[in-house]
């Protein structure tokens, strides 16, 4: 190849990519990509669990460092599997995290993840952590997502009641046109019964 010509190129998920295959830096810090995953795990070592929840949600490989909560500008949103191929063993990888664990039989824990994207493309979003006790993933899943509308409406300038339900404050949301899509991953697990440590986690895994 010649030289100076760019070597870059783009995988077949449209993020751009070195000649290794994997991302490359940018100029501006700012995530092009993301991908969502949760996972669970079991081990007597509290420590262990932890790791074990990251390996079952794909992501044990990377070196995450956590940041908060903002949906970036134009960010694609990806597969887990195509997100994953884009991870080298090693690499520093900004992440939202969500992380739940006990050691107490039979106890229910979660963790999930919120997302809210405004209709706007050149606008941010919002993303939001929740971890918790007693909780399905299901209800701890809708409360994570109930969390990130309620961030991007107030940005928005969207004035909604509070104590209305989740599912009606939903819909009142996505009837102004700004919000184009609000969702989540969760993950929920028991206790393990013999007093072993368990682990779930919920992530949103930044690609630059």
């Amino acid at each position: 190849m010649a030289k100076g010509k760019d070597k870059s190129k783009s995988s077949k998920s449209g993020v751009p990519v070195g000649a290794n295959g994997f991302p490359e830096m940018h100029e501006l810090f700012v995530p092009k990509a993301i991908f969502f995953t949760n996972g669970v795990g079991t081990h007597k070592d509290h420590l262990s669990s932890f790791e074990l929840a990251l390996r079952d949600a794909g992501i044990e490989k990377a070196n995450l460092v956590t940041v908060s909560s903002i949906f970036p500008p134009k960010c694609r949103e990806l597969s887990r599997k195509e997100g994953e191929k884009l991870i080298k063993p090693g690499q520093i990888v900004h992440c939202v995290m969500a992380r739940q664990a006990t050691n107490e039989p039979n106890r229910l824990i979660a963790a999930s993840i919120g997302v809210a994207r405004p209709s706007d493309s050149n606008m941010y979003g919002y993303l939001s952590e929740h971890h918790s006790y007693g909780e399905t993933s299901k209800i701890a899943g809708e409360y994570a997502e109930d969390l990130a509308a309620t961030m991007l409406a107030t940005t928005l300038g969207i004035d909604i009641d509070p104590e209305k339900a989740w599912s009606e404050r939903e819909q009142a949301y996505k009837s102004h046109g700004l919000i184009l899509r609000t969702r989540n991953v969760a993950q929920s697990a028991e206790g393990h019964k013999k007093g072993l440590w368990s682990t779930v986690v919920a992530l949103g895994v930044f690609i630059f």
